[in-house]
């Protein structure tokens, strides 16, 4: 049976990490209309598909994909001075190590670029430009604020997913830098097989449907409503809609745009990256643990984070404590027990640090954005126990 959204009506959570079945594979976000969702598969003994990608990790010859990144990077490379790579950044520690490592240890002459977040946090902002200061050259793109705000409005009330204006971003900025400066090569940090996507999408590049995608305004969903009906309805212009569009595939064809994920070359850690980065870079953490979690050095960029994952906390059951907890898990960090002693603890907290600037930003109330949330909550996940909205079966 399913459940809302096509979620597994019954909850199970991975013997080995705790992650939950109600996990969300990637999904293609100009088709988000908030319908049926595929989720990521336990096996018949229990263990999620990240888990048995942790497991192949475990045996792949990373000197022999080194070899293939190295064979790679060579095609690319330039001698007269210009851009051989775009590589998208946040100043998070992930994007840190992939710059770093293409410049300073294969030799590559990167063109870093950067999406703006909603709302920068001081660190996020310290961050990206200690990256920048560390010997790179950097293209922030920061899209048109008004627009910017309306669309997010929109995700948060159609899709609960107030995130999703920066996902098209983020998805788009690096092939569209890769067009426009014609540097055919784009390299993204970790692929989303690390997070629980079918295996079978272990790919050293990334599916261009991701990015790429003919522009029917009938087709393109921002915010839960099509291009069209914000162009009509919602006083928004083509040119207002444009930096959130795939790129068209004619366009990758005449450049020969390639989108490449470092992480299938290398065995990608959380933890390492981030001690990498705050050698080489400087990265600084937060000053205490950031909200929903019991980590201080992920995803620092942006205000809207934690909210966006509280949002996703009640709308799978799956929130940021979850994420970074089965991650340490699979790395070998800490234990199931103690990662389902950390998601009960800190997974769905509320997120009043920046809830009123978020709040102005969004333009809603309090009460407004209550109702929206609540209006999300699948009936097979939560109930209300004195008054409060509790979990019907939170990981043991």
């Amino acid at each position: 049976m399913a459940g809302m959204f096509g979620l597994p009506e019954n909850v199970e959570y991975c013997t080995r990490c705790a992650m939950s079945n109600q996990k969300p594979n990637s999904s293609i976000e100009y088709q988000n209309t908030s319908a049926n969702r595929d989720t990521m598969a336990l096996d018949d003994d229990g263990i999620c598909a990240a888990c048995h990608y942790a497991d192949t990790k475990g045996g792949i010859d990373w000197g022999v994909r080194e070899e293939k990144l190295i064979a790679l990077l060579d095609q690319y490379r330039r001698s007269d001075g210009r851009y051989d790579v775009v590589v998208p950044v946040s100043g998070g520690k992930d994007s840190i190590y992939a710059a770093h490592l293409l410049k300073y240890r294969y030799g590559m002459n990167p063109l870093t670029v950067t999406w703006a977040p909603h709302i920068y946090r001081d660190e996020g902002w310290r961050n990206l430009h200690k990256m920048i200061d560390a010997g790179f050259d950097n293209i922030l793109y920061t899209p048109n604020g008004k627009v910017h705000r309306q669309l997010t409005k929109l995700a948060f009330v159609n899709l609960l997913h107030p995130f999703q204006p920066f996902v098209f971003g983020q998805k788009n900025v690096g092939p569209r830098i890769s067009i426009q400066y014609d540097i055919p090569l784009v390299m993204y940090g970790e692929s989303n097989v690390e997070y629980g996507d079918p295996v079978a999408s272990d790919d050293d590049l990334m599916t261009e449907e991701y990015f790429s995608l003919e522009p029917e305004l009938d087709d393109i969903y921002l915010g839960g409503v099509s291009a069209r009906d914000l162009i009509n309805d919602h006083g928004l212009s083509l040119n207002d809609l444009k930096p959130y569009f795939p790129i068209h595939p004619q366009e990758l064809r005449k450049e020969e745009t390639k989108v490449h994920y470092l992480g299938y070359y290398m065995n990608w850690d959380p933890q390492e990256c981030y001690y990498y980065s705050v050698e080489h870079c400087g990265f600084e953490t937060s000053e205490e643990r950031n909200e929903g979690t019991f980590s201080k050095y992920s995803e620092l960029d942006d205000k809207l984070i934690p909210l966006s994952f509280y949002c996703m906390h009640v709308k799978f059951g799956i929130g940021r404590a979850m994420y970074d907890a089965v991650q340490e898990v699979r790395n070998n960090k800490i234990t199931r027990e103690e990662s389902v002693a950390l998601i009960n603890k800190f997974d769905g907290e509320y997120p009043a640090r920046w809830l009123n600037e978020l709040l102005e930003y969004m333009d809603i109330t309090k009460t407004e954005f209550d109702t929206v949330v609540d209006r999300f909550r699948p009936p097979h996940l939560w109930e209300q126990v004195d008054g409060a909205w509790k979990l019907k079966q939170p990981p043991v």
